[in-house]
């Protein structure tokens, strides 16, 4: 009697696109953005490596560090839910979430 094969694992099931922590939408790419920012940490005295970080799309990255300096990130944006009250993110992931992913979106 001729054994049975095992069940194959090949091809790879499909795994769900990364998504921003801040506009939700599912990014091909995200990049890690320390929400204090490394060398506002380095001043208090904290490893890079023990600063907290989430997962945005460009977009989104580009967005809060042409609008905030490194010094307002870390003294009064340093959660995400304290960024999503601030008008004008409200105002730009209301907008974002609109647009495709894949869709380049040049951030002013």
């Amino acid at each position: 009697m001729a054994r049975r094969q095992s069940q194959s694992n090949w091809p790879p099931p499909p795994q769900a696109a990364p998504v921003c922590a801040l506009c939700g939408r599912a990014a091909p790419q995200l990049t890690e953005h320390h929400l204090i920012p490394r060398s506002q940490g380095r001043r208090r005295g904290a490893r890079v490596c023990e600063l907290p970080t989430v997962m945005l799309c460009g977009p989104c990255h580009r967005f809060l560090h042409r609008t905030f300096s490194n010094a307002e990130l870390a003294q009064d944006y340093s959660a995400v839910g304290t960024l999503l009250e601030h008008p004008d993110v409200r105002r730009f992931v209301a907008w974002i979430q609109k647009q495709p992913a894949s869709r380049g979106v040049r951030v002013r």
